[in-house]
């Protein structure tokens, strides 16, 4: 079975950091691109950042580029965001994605190409 937990959400002050990771298993981590999703209260998902399956490319969306770092270990099949500067505007629900298949590009932001999320890791940017 297919599995995604995320872990390392928290409330954390304006300008502070936070490191998100996702555990996976029952499948072969390595081969699928990988994806941080958000969501906020009242808003539509949003894409943050996505990364390829030898983790040689990576994706960023414009809000979050060069603030958060997407990395992963292939060897302990774990997917990390690094969250740093943090603004109240990053409040939301963080969520790992599994690739739909192995042609799934790491810019990808159509949910229809994941099939398999996390239950998500709440993030608080608050003073």
């Amino acid at each position: 079975e297919v599995q995604l937990v995320e872990s390392g959400g928290g409330l954390v002050q304006p300008g502070g950091s936070l490191l998100l990771s996702c555990a996976a298993s029952g499948f072969d981590f390595s081969l699928y691109v990988m994806s941080w999703f958000r969501q906020a209260p009242g808003k539509d998902v949003e894409l943050v950042s996505g990364i390829t399956g030898g983790g040689g490319g990576t994706y960023y969306a414009d809000s979050v580029a060069g603030r958060f770092t997407i990395s992963r270990d292939n060897a302990k099949n774990t997917l990390y965001l690094q969250l740093n500067s943090l603004k109240t505007e990053d409040t939301a629900t963080y969520s790992c994605k599994k690739a739909r298949n192995q042609y799934i590009s790491a810019r990808s932001d159509n949910p229809t190409d994941f099939l398999v999320s996390g239950q998500g890791t709440q993030v608080t940017v608050s003073s």
